[in-house]
């Protein structure tokens, strides 16, 4: 893949384009609120679990690999992805694989590189603040972006190497994947007076879809929180099983049981439970390795292979294909004039749990992306660089 190019020059902009300073500001304001929201909140873990996953699979998808979202989600849980109806299908189902196990190499490098990762990403965190023209810190990361790339730095590494500049620079003290991943897709001019407002534009639209998840993420876990807290003892896991389902795209019983520590068959009960009390949504309607999601966070259409049952008349031998239509539940949204929770009603609940079902959940990644690399036979995919 490579961008479109014009001119190339190792000059840096001039501060004073209009289209800069406009691309600057908005970048500057969105990031700002990102950081003002998410100080602090209890629900940090989860939103960095649920941005990192879409991180991972946006910056796939800019450098031309494809995969929805939800079939990723289904990749995590095991499940036979949906490949599409066509001569091409087995193809389509490789390709889909391919591109999970480019996404959760993505995703490794944000979350939790290996050692030699780690040094590729402190050389690129060094790249990045060696080149300070401007003595603006966003304006400097992209321009530093923009100058790595140039010279054949690979795109990994510089986009974990961002997300640690901002925390250096005290743009973000969490560790959001805000890499402004959109510049890099195709089409995108590589002139960096061009390319730099580009970064910029991206990375405000990132911290401002990040932020509209949180508030969204809060809305639904208040509203679920406070659906399955009335009657129940204070040893209950459903209120951490609400946390799970906050963070995670979709969920099978076998991961909240890992998560959660206890048995499947309880695990499966809490969430036949939340289906009926409209807290959660089934969307695979699967005999086994069911999946459910949070309901306003799920997906509204099949991610994962339906399940295979037994025509009446019907022989062994291989069927006749026939598209299956399955029928999703309509998404549970709640009152209009629900709230998101202040700081006070925050401390009303038990966050105790929370990180631990993460480091299980992350744990789980780990495992899946292993599998999926051993499956291709080849260690982690490749990355191209900027030409």
């Amino acid at each position: 893949m490579s961008l479109v190019s014009s001119r190339r020059t190792d000059t840096p902009p001039h501060l004073g384009d209009p289209g800069l300073l406009a691309a600057l500001a908005a970048a500057s304001a969105a990031v700002a609120r990102l950081d003002a929201a998410t100080a602090l909140h209890p629900l940090l873990p989860a939103l960095l679990h649920r941005t990192r996953l879409e991180a991972a699979r946006r910056q796939a998808a800019a450098d031309g690999h494809l995969i929805d979202p939800w079939h990723l989600a289904a990749a995590l849980e095991g499940l036979p992805l949906r490949a599409m109806r066509d001569s091409e299908r087995i193809m389509d189902a490789g390709a889909i694989q391919d591109a999970a196990r480019l996404a959760l190499d993505y995703h490794g490098w944000l979350a939790a590189p290996d050692e030699d990762a780690e040094e590729a990403v402190r050389v690129a965190l060094a790249g990045l603040e060696g080149q300070r023209p401007y003595a603006v810190p966003l304006l400097d990361a992209a321009w530093g972006a923009w100058y790595w790339l140039e010279r054949g730095g690979t795109r990994p590494p510089l986009r974990a190497a961002l997300v640690r500049r901002w925390g250096r620079a005290g743009l973000l003290r969490a560790p959001l994947p805000i890499t402004g991943a959109a510049a890099l897709g195709p089409d995108q001019p590589w002139e960096p007076a061009l390319w730099i407002p580009t970064t910029l534009r991206a990375i405000a639209a990132e911290a401002g879809t990040a932020l509209d998840l949180l508030i969204e993420m809060e809305r639904r876990w208040l509203a679920a929180r406070t659906a399955v807290a009335a009657g129940r003892r204070s040893t209950s896991r459903a209120p951490a099983a609400v946390d799970l389902l906050a963070a995670v795209p979709l969920v099978s019983a076998t991961t909240l049981a890992a998560a959660l520590a206890m048995s499947v068959k309880a695990a499966c009960a809490i969430l036949d439970e939340f289906v009926r009390l409209e807290v959660a949504v089934e969307v695979t309607h699967r005999h086994s390795r069911r999946l459910f999601g949070l309901a306003g966070l799920v997906p509204l259409r099949q991610a994962a292979a339906p399940p295979r049952r037994p025509l009446p008349g019907r022989g062994r031998g291989r069927p006749r294909e026939v598209p299956a239509v399955v029928e999703v539940p309509p998404e549970v949204l709640p009152p209009a004039s629900l709230p998101g929770a202040g700081p006070l009603e925050r401390r009303a609940f038990d966050y105790a749990d929370l990180e631990a079902a993460m480091q299980a959940v992350d744990a789980a990644i780990r495992k899946v992306r292993a599998g999926l690399a051993r499956g291709a036979g080849s260690g982690p995919a490749e990355d191209e660089g900027a030409g």
